[in-house]
């Protein structure tokens, strides 16, 4: 059973953010097939999770010092085969939902990424790269880059690759899940989703 898993940092139910993520997870079991792909989708402003307190030191054989819902998701990021990560845009950068969950991912992996230092006390889990795509939404002006860099640094540190960004500017943000009107945005979840297929496929030939 292929594992799709995916995260939103929305804090608004029924966001445009939820939205698209639900349709390109629903786009993506179409395609390969409900029998064959287990979807979970997270929703991080439910949860409650600590910052980073940037021990500096392994947790022995766990993913981190702190026992929160950050601790179910570990092994959910570390198993599945294919990550969804939206966010809305806030700043100029990811919501503090989301944030809050990329920074206690820090301990998830040596910061060794050539593992050249085997004497290094964090365990490394992450044994192989996954696909992935991106969805951020904002307003009709939004700047989107800064957002799509820190969630590609974070990409490269849960070794997923990125293959698709689906980005939305909604006209009206005090009207939520507008993505459902735009035609833009349905064109965009279809070649992200074609792209994962394809990649998913690929992994498990």
């Amino acid at each position: 059973m292929i594992k799709l898993l995916a995260v939103s940092g929305s804090p608004v139910e029924g966001s445009s953010t939820d939205l698209i993520l639900d349709r390109l997870s629903e786009q993506l079991s179409q395609k390969i097939g409900k029998d064959n792909l287990s979807t979970e989708r997270v929703s991080l402003n439910g949860l409650t999770i600590k910052p980073c307190q940037a021990c500096g030191k392994a947790p022995d054989d766990a993913f981190c010092f702190y026992d929160d819902d950050m601790t179910r998701l570990y092994d959910q990021i570390v198993e599945c085969d294919c990550f969804l990560f939206g966010s809305p845009i806030y700043f100029d950068t990811v919501s503090a939902q989301s944030k809050l969950f990329i920074d206690r991912c820090n301990c998830i992996r040596p910061p060794d990424f050539d593992n050249r230092q085997p004497e290094h006390l964090f365990i490394k889990r992450l044994t192989r790269k996954r696909p992935g795509a991106m969805v951020l939404v904002g307003g009709e002006k939004a700047w989107f880059e800064g957002a799509r860099r820190t969630i590609a640094g974070f990409f490269k540190w849960i070794e997923v690759e990125s293959h698709g960004l689906i980005t939305y500017g909604s006209p009206d943000y005090n009207r939520k899940g507008t993505a459902s009107t735009s035609d833009e945005v349905l064109r965009q979840v279809e070649t992200t989703a074609d792209r994962l297929r394809e990649q998913i496929e690929a992994n498990h030939a």
